[in-house]
């Protein structure tokens, strides 16, 4: 398999493509500061690219089957740019000829009840609010698009934390995944597992998904 990788120097994004490499992927990651990304193995190309300007990174996945996206508008608390990135991408890759995509999202839009989201909880984190709203907003770019890309938006668990690859996950669509003891949490490992078992079976294409223990 062949993957174009954005956000390869982030912590979810160092998590998908180790779990890539360690299933024997060839990863082009896409980053723009090269430094920034401390390799040597020979399975990744890197190329700089900003995924604003699609000039810089066209050329970089043509031919791959699959670009993954994993970005954050944190620094600059933006809750537009990150829609404005998705649409970006909608309407770019298939000038590249890539045709599938798979975006890692956020758990705000997720409904903990009917017509009640993550985000509406009154003790949802102020400081995660404007980061929250441009992944909501990108969800909305996919599903009123009319690209031809296969996407698919991904959420995680409410809590994406360190821990270990148990390979071991459920799969949901719009509602928050809980535990027997009502938490949502994942591993960013088993985040990847599930991400790349995506890629690998092709499934969940114009779907919003969410993975949780």
């Amino acid at each position: 398999m062949k993957i174009a990788l954005f956000g390869a120097t982030g912590h979810v994004g160092r998590a998908i493509l180790d779990e890539a490499l360690a299933r024997g992927d060839e990863v082009t990651a896409i980053v723009r500061d090269p430094a920034r990304l401390d390799t040597t193995d020979p399975r990744i190309a890197v190329a700089t690219g900003d995924i604003a300007h699609p000039e810089s990174w066209l050329d970089a996945v043509r031919g791959c089957d699959v670009l993954v996206v994993s970005i954050s508008a944190r620094r600059d608390g933006s809750n537009d740019a990150v829609p404005a990135l998705a649409a970006t991408v909608l309407d770019y890759l298939p000038k590249a000829g890539v045709r599938r995509l798979v975006w890692v999202g956020g758990a705000a839009s997720l409904e903990t009840s009917p017509g009640v989201r993550v985000i509406d909880d009154p003790h949802f984190p102020e400081a995660w609010k404007a980061e929250a709203q441009g992944q909501i907003k990108a969800l909305e770019v996919f599903r009123h698009g009319k690209s031809e890309v296969e996407w698919t938006y991904m959420s995680p668990a409410a809590l994406l934390e360190d821990g270990p690859r148990t390979g071991k996950y459920r799969v949901g669509s719009d509602q928050l995944l809980v535990d027997a003891d009502g938490k949502s949490r994942i591993s960013v490992a088993d985040y990847a597992v599930a991400l790349l078992d995506r890629v690998e079976k092709n499934d969940a294409r114009r779907q919003r998904i969410t993975v949780a223990y």
